[in-house]
């Protein structure tokens, strides 16, 4: 089960965009997210008749580890960590670390 997920609001921890809060719009693989709006690069693009693109410079959201950031505790308004319940039915859950709550997606 998966800590974070698409639609979490987190947290940057580290890096140049470090205090920033986005929400994922993806997982890229197991361990890296895309977060709107973080880790933002300009990328030089060739334009292409074929597909009817123009070049130019363009802004691009980049992979960020999920380890570098945390999802977004509203009640506190501070980054928390992620904690798995499992309930009396079986279900795992995710939960704050901090006050035990249930995160709701």
């Amino acid at each position: 089960m998966n800590k974070i997920r698409k639609g979490d609001q987190v947290i940057v921890l580290t890096g140049r965009d470090k205090g920033k809060r986005g929400s994922v719009a993806s997982r890229v693989d197991a361990d890296h997210l895309l977060v709107d709006g973080i880790n933002m690069v300009k990328k030089h693009v060739k334009p292409n008749p074929l597909k009817g693109s123009t070049g130019g410079i363009v802004d691009k959201t980049m992979p960020i580890h999920q380890s570098n950031v945390a999802i977004y505790n509203p009640v506190s308004g501070k980054a928390d960590r992620v904690g798995i319940k499992l309930l009396d039915d079986g279900k795992k859950v995710r939960v704050f670390k901090s006050s035990g709550e249930q995160i709701k997606a």
